[in-house]
């Protein structure tokens, strides 16, 4: 089974989902928890517990489309109610949910990304919305992008890139991805390795913190060889 991280999504066996349709939920929350499970429709992993010893329980999210109030429900099981894993859908296929000019600007920016040997995923508003195929963007949804980034050389490319598409709306959020599972707001990241920013906020499977020499030392070593 693939290793959790933040972002990806679980799939939850017949009798995970019996589980946790049998928890006490209130009416509106059973009512998605059950169209969730009656169409097999994937959790995203959040922010684990500190104390996870590997065996313990995962904690996974389900934002709601708008139907059910855009609610986040925080739902935790055992390892055993884990059937598989996959991804977000990738980037370009948000360009079916963009009107027409920052969709052509949207699929410049995919082939950039392509030219880069970045993989981009996106998800937020835009993503569940491609997943479940119910409304869950509106007309202030941001397009949250992930990239998965080896070194500071292909996130310094991609956040170039990023930034050349931000200016139009929707606006552009999201985070790079290191191979370690590390990953940094792609504005932060541009602003810190610009020198506008003193500090980074790094976030991992179980927590965040700022920018360490590990971290200096793994991704942006140009920088540790300038201090």
């Amino acid at each position: 089974m693939m290793p959790l991280r933040r972002h990806r999504l679980a799939f939850l066996s017949d009798m995970g989902w019996a589980d946790v349709r049998a928890r006490a939920w209130d009416a509106q929350a059973q009512a998605c928890i059950d169209h969730w499970a009656a169409h097999r429709l994937p959790l995203v992993v959040t922010r684990q517990p500190q104390a996870d010893s590997g065996e313990g329980r995962i904690a996974l999210g389900l934002p709601a489309p708008l139907q059910w109030d855009r609610r986040r429900l925080a739902i935790h099981v055992p390892r055993s109610a884990l059937a598989w894993f996959d991804e977000f859908p990738r980037a370009e296929d948000a360009a079916s949910l963009l009107p027409r000019i920052p969709r052509a600007a949207w699929r410049t920016l995919g082939r950039q990304l392509a030219a880069c040997h970045a993989s981009a995923r996106v998800y937020g508003a835009y993503g569940w919305q491609l997943l479940t195929g119910l409304p869950c963007v509106r007309e202030s949804s941001d397009i949250d992008v992930w990239i998965g980034v080896r070194d500071a050389e292909q996130a310094d490319a991609v956040a170039h890139h990023l930034e050349a598409f931000a200016p139009r709306h929707p606006r552009l959020d999201g985070e790079l991805v290191f191979e370690d599972g590390t990953a940094v707001a792609w504005r932060e990241w541009q602003a810190w390795r610009a020198g506008r920013a003193r500090h980074l906020l790094v976030k991992r499977l179980h927590g965040a913190s700022m920018a360490d020499a590990s971290f200096v030392r793994r991704h942006a070593p140009a920088l540790e060889m300038a201090a």
